[in-house]
Order: C-alpha cells, then structure tokens, then sequence
C-alpha cells in the first residue's frame, strides 16, 4: 500500500513508527512531516495541511491508497470528503463527523439528546449572560471554547473570580471563542480512550492517562499534554465495558441517527466519578500524547487496522496487546504553553536511544544538519516496561540525558497510578 500521512506532531511521529512495521506498506509519504518522521516517510514541506485542493491531487499524483489524517483541523476542514469525492481511502472522519471535536455545542447537544452520561452545561453567545450564570452556579466550575483552541480552550476555574476571568479569555481564542460552554465540574480521574471504528464495529484500545496542565500536582495552564502512560488502571474491566456500551456504541449511533456515518478514531476523554465514567470531551482523531503510550503496546498491525476502518470492513479484526505497560514524558520549550524560544539544539537523542527509549519529535527542526527546537511541546520520551514503576523510572532515566536550553517536563507522570 502507497500511505500518505497528514501532520508533523508526536502523535503524527508515532503513527508512521507504527505504520512502518506494517508488511503491508510500500511507498510512505508524510505533509508536513518532521525530522523524526523523515526515518521512515518522504516529507513534503511545501503543501499546507489546510490545502485540500493540494492534498487530492498530490494523493491522486502518487497513487496513494490510504490517507492518514493526524490532527484535528484538517478533519474539521473536509479533508476526508474532498478525497471521498475522487475515490481515494482516509483514515479520517468527515467534516460533519468532526463536529464533534470541531463544536463543543455540538458535542454536548448530541449527549443530552442520546442520553450520553456527560457533565450538565449551559451555551453562551453573550458574556455578560454566561458571567451571571456564573454567579448563580459558583465555583468550582469549567468554561470551555466552542471551537478548536489547540487544546488549551478549556479552564477549569477554582474560584469564581477565575471562572469570571475565564469567560474573558475566551476571546483570544477568536471565533473558537465566540459562543461558550459553561460546564458543570466533574469531580473524579481523568482517562482517555481511543477507539477504531468503520461506522459499524467499534474497536476500543487501551486506556490511557494524559497530564494535561504545564506543572507538577497538576498545576498551572491547560497544554496540549506533558506526558501520558497507559494502560491506566483506573479503567479497569468494568469500566471498559461501560465505556464500549454506555458511551462509544450510543456515540456512533447517534452520529448514525443524525445522518453521519464515522469512520477513523473516536477518541473519548473521560471523567471517572464514583466508578462511573463520564465524558469530558470527545476528539475525532488520536489523542497527543497518548497515542505516543499506546501503540508501543500494540502487538497488532495499525495499518491493517486503519485500512479496514477506511473501507467499512472492520467487523472480523482484533487488537492483540503487550502486558507491558508504556509511559511517554513530553520534553517541552520553557514559557510553553505561553510565549517561549525557538531554535536551540537538542542533544542527547542518541544516547537516549541506547537506553532504550523510543523518541517521538513533536516540535523540533533541522537547520544545517542540526536538530533544533521548533515548537513548545518538542520531544515524547516512552519507554516500556513489564510493571509501570519500571517503566517510569526508566523513562525518567532516559530524559535526563537529553538536553536544549531551557527544557521543562514534568517530573510526576504516573505518579496518581503509582500511589
């Protein structure tokens, strides 16, 4: 199979690891790509991701047969009916589908209509209106941005001067932030679940725990995510089964009653309050970081997996999975998720390696054949182990050997599921 692969991240770094162990690949293409990417893919710089017009027919130019789509906003741009339309296969939910990371509303509506356990919430178009309701609610409470904010159009405010603040900030976030989901607070522990699905069958894999905020003892601003280990224990069997049938079935159908067929990966981020789950938020692709927590554990072939979920023919597969347990801590730019330098080197990948960490680049750079800094999240360490102690300690072994100016991690990933 010819791949083309769409996005430059760590998520997007562990998909084509992934994706190159497959026997079934041939030709493998990456747009954008990144350093760690070109291992095992062509990168092709010049076309943008948001380019529709330029993804089919670079895809149609190079015979390719699946097209992978890694981040969110490609999706929520039509990405996958634009190639739909000239018959090429993505692994990749359409434009309507993606509404359901694409518009917070969207997402909740759909919950209370299907009766999908969520937290209660109210929308907002006017500031002053959602400021009173506020008032009337207290604190704790969450305020959410509508629309994509890169994973940082939530705060879960403390107090009711933050939450009132809150509402404020929304307008950074341009037009994500012009209408408001104001959200119960769901007291309990966080999971992520991602899940395969051809629109029909449902292929639930691990749990994983991502660590959202910047500090230690979950401190400071909402990030993309500073580090992820799976399989997350507070998911246990029980819990499994009540995600597949209380929450990723109904999911795919009600988007069916609504006239959406989904197809790609559903990715379900959880509340778990008092043994029952409940969702945060949903995401319609793989998580970043867990996808770099995940597939190490996955014994099974993706590709194939992707493959089957593109043509609707998911129903005869099965994921079989290591007993290890993996942990991926993310080495970031200081002032990240805020204002922070670019173009520093990075040293110590090599040596990483030889301890046995796998390393995904999420934001890094060559320039005269040095390995820069490119972005605030930079590198995902994983490593895996037979227990998770193990793997953590290994893991934190291997990020002190990698150095850039300024590198900030969290030193606390796993810890909940170590206590």
């Amino acid at each position: 199979m010819n791949v083309l692969l769409i996005g430059g991240g760590g998520r997007e770094h562990a998909l084509a690891w992934k994706i190159s162990h497959s026997p079934l690949l041939e030709k493998f293409f990456a747009i954008p790509g990144n350093p760690g990417i070109a291992e095992f893919a062509a990168c092709v710089e010049n076309i943008s991701i948001d380019d529709n017009a330029a993804l089919v027919k670079f895809a149609q130019d190079n015979s390719i047969d699946l097209v992978v789509v890694g981040p969110e906003a490609p999706l929520v741009n039509g990405l996958a009916d634009a190639l739909e339309v000239v018959g090429v296969k993505v692994f990749g939910c359409t434009k309507a589908a993606a509404q359901i990371e694409g518009s917070k509303i969207f997402a909740k509506r759909l919950m209370k209509k299907y009766k999908i356990p969520t937290a209660d919430f109210e929308v907002f178009d006017d500031a002053q209106a959602a400021k009173n309701f506020i008032r009337t609610k207290g604190a704790p409470i969450v305020i959410k941005a509508d629309g994509l904010a890169a994973g940082k159009g939530v705060i879960v405010a403390q107090t009711l001067d933050e939450a009132l603040s809150a509402v404020d900030t929304m307008k950074n976030f341009g037009t994500a932030g012009k209408k408001i989901v104001v959200e119960e607070f769901m007291d309990g522990e966080e999971a992520s679940v991602l899940a395969l699905t051809d629109g029909e069958k449902i292929l639930p894999l691990i749990a994983a725990q991502d660590h959202k905020r910047i500090f230690d003892g979950d401190k400071g601003l909402n990030t993309g995510g500073m580090g992820a280990y799976a399989p997350a224990p507070v998911v246990d069997e029980k819990i499994s089964k009540l995600v597949e049938e209380k929450i990723l079935k109904p999911t795919i159908a009600a988007l069916k009653s609504e006239g959406i067929v989904y197809r790609g990966c559903l990715y379900a981020g959880l509340m778990i309050v008092d043994g029952l789950p409940k969702v945060v938020e949903f995401n319609c692709r793989f998580g970043d970081p867990e996808t770099q927590a995940v597939l190490p554990l996955m014994e099974s072939d993706l590709l194939k997996l992707m493959n089957c979920c593109a043509g609707g023919n998911l129903s005869d597969e099965k994921i079989s999975w290591s007993k290890n347990f993996a942990v991926c801590v993310i080495l970031a730019s200081g002032g990240y998720p805020n204002s922070y330098k670019k173009n520093l080197p990075i040293d110590g990948i090599s040596k990483a390696k030889t301890l046995g960490a796998t390393i995904f680049h999420a934001g890094t750079k060559i320039s005269n054949d040095e390995l820069l800094t490119g972005g605030g999240r930079v590198l995902g360490v994983t490593m895996t182990a037979p227990t998770l102690r193990e793997a953590v300690e290994k893991v934190y072994r291997a990020v002190e050997v990698i150095h850039f100016d300024d590198m900030h991690f969290r030193r606390d990933i796993a810890a909940r599921a170590l206590k």
